[in-house]
């Protein structure tokens, strides 16, 4: 779904300012080759030209914007984003240049940094399909699931038979427990096409949420067969067989997943609890780290690492995952407890007696609640 806006008309962008102003003849000559260079694919061979020509040009918007093109197609996104900001410093209002910007946060998954230049570029132009995906697809990545929801009605209206977004919609739905959403999404994968990976993977949803596992199994499987390198397939199996504890099948297919989308947050750290479990902390450890990459609040995968770190005798290392969910998830007992147990394996007895202190009223309350609850209900029987 990501492509990057090589200027208007699909052309460079410096090749048109030069045709619009009057240029040098080495200058114009430099901007027709590297276009020719972009336009073949020969992005190396584009950057060399575009540095020349902006030794003599360095103030142009066009010839910046093209240089980070050629640096963005050869997978040097991190060195692009400086190219794009100069060619923004010098026109804040350039939405090319936004645009571009934009895709190269995203494709960095700096959805922080990329959601602000998105959502003003959707002001401005509110049908722009590629504008309002990314829109929808920063914020499901920032686990704001009702906005992104938002921005993906949005994008299906303009798009109303993209499959890809129908599914991610559905998806935010299904994390804002919006079941009534999530049947109307269903319904629209179904009249598009009933037989997609996307419907068989929203009907497995739907069944594991009801707890019919073995229909949802089903579902996935044929999913699988529909289309193996679907996104979520393998995750989705691994999860059920992490369910019913087929935690053998459940690691094949976080890495089946893994194998096809290596950033993929849900399967990187069902993988790391995996291996937790089977006492192998360490080799447990970057797969929590590339959870959190791409989900910082990923409360099991902060305790994860927690744990990990715990578990290798990194108390240190450990401290970061664990305060940072104690401030997201004050109310969670056993973060409080592992909070309490690094602190003091670090030198900080009396922080770390704090914490778990505050872990046993935690969960006193808990049990006092649910003591509660099924007083109420003994009442209400008789």
């Amino acid at each position: 779904m990501v492509m990057l806006f090589c200027g208007l008309s699909g052309r460079p962008v410096a090749a048109q300012e030069a045709a619009a102003k009057e240029a040098s003849p080495q200058l114009r000559q430099l901007l027709a080759a590297g276009s020719a260079d972009l336009a073949r694919g020969d992005a190396a061979a584009a950057e060399k030209t575009f540095r020349t020509a902006l030794a003599l040009d360095p103030n142009s918007i066009g010839i910046l914007n093209d240089l980070a093109i050629s640096l963005d197609h050869q997978g040097r996104t991190e060195e692009a984003i400086p190219y794009y900001h100069r060619a923004l410093k010098l026109e804040p209002g350039n939405s090319i240049t936004a645009r571009n910007l934009a895709v190269a946060y995203f494709r960095q998954q700096r959805y922080e940094e990329a959601l602000p230049l998105l959502e003003s570029l959707a002001r401005k132009s509110p049908d722009n399909f590629q504008i309002l995906d990314l829109a929808g697809l920063s914020l499901f990545g920032l686990n704001r699931y009702g906005e992104s929801a938002a921005y993906l009605e949005r994008a299906s209206k303009v798009r109303p038979k993209d499959l890809p977004t129908l599914y991610l919609l559905g998806q935010a739905y299904l994390r804002e427990q919006n079941y009534a959403k999530i049947t109307d999404v269903f319904k629209r994968i179904i009249t598009v096409s009933p037989a997609s990976a996307e419907a068989h993977v929203m009907m497995g949803m739907a069944y594991d949420k009801t707890f019919h596992e073995q229909k949802a199994l089903e579902e996935y499987l044929a999913a699988e067969k529909a289309n193996p390198d679907f996104p979520g397939v393998h995750s989705g199996l691994g999860q059920l067989y992490w369910k019913v504890g087929r935690m053998d099948e459940a690691e094949k297919e976080f890495r089946d997943e893994l194998k096809r989308y290596p950033s993929d947050p849900v399967s990187n750290c069902l993988l790391g609890r995996i291996l937790f479990r089977k006492g192998q902390p360490q080799e447990a450890v970057p797969y929590f780290q590339a959870a959190l990459r791409v989900s910082p609040k990923y409360k099991d995968a902060l305790i994860g690492l927690g744990q990990a770190e715990l578990q290798i005798n990194q108390p240190q290392k450990a401290l970061e995952p664990l305060e940072t969910a104690v401030k997201l998830y004050p109310d969670s007992s056993r973060v409080h407890f592992l909070l309490g147990n690094a602190l003091q394996r670090t030198g900080h007895p009396a922080e770390g007696a704090r914490e778990r202190e505050i872990s046993t009223k935690l969960q006193d309350q808990r049990r006092a609640t649910y003591t509660k609850k099924l007083d109420s209900s003994a009442k209400s029987s008789h």
